[in-house]
């Protein structure tokens, strides 16, 4: 039960989000209208009722009270029926349309009703309430002159209001009453009511005009300016607004047009200087490549003489080739990342055996002892060959270095969608540093920045995946060890008619085929020693 508020609270809220805001204010404006004009209407109504009626109830008790004087004072002290009958017919002939009923003793000592209409006004059609209140003497003294004074009460006898009058006369005479009809009256309130009605009606159809032209004052800016939010928040930031006036509204739009010059400044310095980042490590991994293909035909010649070398300088000898390979594969690597942040990359698709794929990748590396293939065969997808060797020898090759033998890698397919899973058997991924194992230079521990890899494996393969409309995510299993899963399209055709779409002046190229290191770099077997903080990895 105490869930009920909330749950009709919720629908409420609901309802409300189908309504528009010019719908809801044209509601507002019709319930203020149709407050105003019912109030103002029943005021008006009840004020002419209670004018009509008194003025109309006035006048006939008036001269009701004067006929009853008049004409009775001439009767004797005890008439007879007919005389007081005469009476009656001589009263009920007046403007106001009444008819009157005399009630005196005759000279037999019996009580005669006399009626100017004995079939409309009877004793009986006179409520007992005002009979009593008619008949009761009071006594005369300085506040009250008279004995005996007029009532009043309305009626309906058969559906038709009436209006009943009754009165003794002082000093001795009859008593008298009067039956006024206020059918007259009824009708014309009824066409008040009516009149009311329709100006009630015109009121409503006046306040959704109203609302209308307020909506189209008031929510056209606002709309525009709903626009032009969405137009910048899409990247349109030259998007501006056409101000008029002086109100709040001109003053937002004013606001609005300095947030979005500042906002395209803001983003103008910074694509420029990320257009200059970029084309500083384009130019700086390009021009070392040269000096580099030199130094490594040196370190090559210096690797074949190592064992003819001074055993005092083949460990230097050593360290000189191996970190020559690593400066290239840095630089490798520094290039295929500037390609994916200029948006140069592209896809270069063909018909893939994704078992075959992955056991090349395995075999080219020599891994073949250290990773166990779960991949079903006849799985063909359309993939570009090069990134998908890229993406698996950087996921195999991070977990054989990190991780801990032997890597299992299992192909699965789930509707449209390819699934391969890397797993290892070493510690796993500590929790807070998997939310970083693809960030570019991602060290896990500040005391250990230097490492054999580059720290870009990782965010490689994820931009190869990205580029495909895939993804990869890390995580741990729950048998221990860490669990890398890439998920890609069966079928990337779409992805690269987009991207050409996109941009169709654009130059292909190829893949990077990177090594089995979690950075893209060559190895030729698996990573031996302890491990390290690669790519993200602990």
């Amino acid at each position: 039960m105490s869930d009920e508020p909330g749950r009709v609270r919720g629908w409420a809220a609901g309802l409300l989000r189908w309504f528009s805001l010019r719908l809801r204010l044209m509601l507002v404006f019709g319930l203020v209208a149709l407050t105003a004009a019912v109030s103002a209407s029943a005021i008006a109504y009840w004020l002419n009722r209670d004018a009509v009626l008194t003025r109309t109830q006035d006048a006939a008790l008036d001269e009701f009270r004067k006929s009853l004087k008049d004409d009775t004072d001439p009767l004797p002290s005890l008439p007879t029926c007919s005389e007081l009958r005469d009476v009656a017919v001589r009263m009920a002939d007046n403007t106001q349309k009444y008819e009157v009923l005399l009630i005196t003793r005759t000279r037999d000592g019996e009580s005669c009703p006399a009626a100017s209409d004995k079939k409309l006004f009877t004793l009986d059609a006179v409520p007992a309430a005002l009979r009593r209140a008619v008949d009761q003497k009071r006594p005369v003294s300085k506040g009250n002159s008279a004995p005996y004074h007029l009532y009043w009460q309305r009626i309906t006898l058969h559906g038709t209001p009436y209006l009943v009058g009754g009165a003794k006369v002082n000093g001795g005479g009859p008593t008298g009453y009067m039956l006024k009809s206020l059918d007259t009256e009824r009708q014309d309130l009824n066409s008040l009511a009516w009149s009311l009605g329709i100006a009630t009606g015109l009121a409503l159809i006046g306040a959704a005009l109203l609302a209308q032209a307020a909506a189209a004052t008031v929510l056209r800016p606002v709309q525009r300016l709903g626009e032009a939010a969405h137009r910048l928040g899409e990247g349109h930031l030259d998007t501006r607004l056409q101000v008029s006036g002086s109100d709040e509204l001109a003053n937002l739009s004013h606001t609005f047009n300095r947030a979005a010059e500042r906002l395209q400044k803001r983003v103008a310095e910074l694509s420029a200087r990320e257009a200059s980042s970029r084309r500083f490590v384009a130019d700086m991994s390009h021009e070392l490549r040269t000096p580099l293909t030199a130094i490594t035909a040196v370190t090559e010649v210096l690797e074949e003489e190592a064992d003819s070398l001074d055993p005092m300088i083949a460990p230097a000898v050593q360290l000189v080739v191996s970190e020559t390979r690593r400066l290239n594969d840095l630089v490798e690597n520094l290039m295929e990342v500037t390609r994916f942040d200029a948006g140069t990359a592209r896809l270069v698709l063909d018909d893939v055996d994704v078992a075959d794929q992955v056991t090349a990748c395995i075999d080219a590396r020599a891994w073949l002892d250290a990773v166990e293939l779960d991949a079903a065969r006849s799985i063909v997808a359309r993939l570009d060959p090069r990134r998908l060797d890229v993406i698996l020898a950087n996921l195999i090759g991070n977990a054989l270095k990190h991780g801990g033998s032997p890597v299992r890698v299992s192909v699965r397919t789930e509707g449209d969608e390819l699934l391969i899973r890397v797993r290892d058997h070493g510690p796993g991924i500590p929790e807070d540093v998997l939310p970083h194992v693809f960030d570019r230079f991602y060290k896990a521990s500040a005391s250990r920045p230097r490492s054999e890899g580059s720290g870009l494996g990782l965010s490689i393969a994820m931009e190869n995946a990205h580029i495909h409309g895939g993804d990869i995510s890390a995580a741990n299993s729950p048998e221990g060890g860490a669990v890398f899963t890439l998920r890609l399209p069966m079928d990337a055709s779409r992805i690269a008619s987009d991207e050409a779409a996109d941009d169709p002046d654009r130059d292909r190229d190829g893949a990077f085929a990177g090594d089995g290191d979690d950075d893209g770099g060559g190895d030729n077997g698996p990573a031996k020693g302890p491990g390290r903080n690669e790519g993200g990895r602990p």
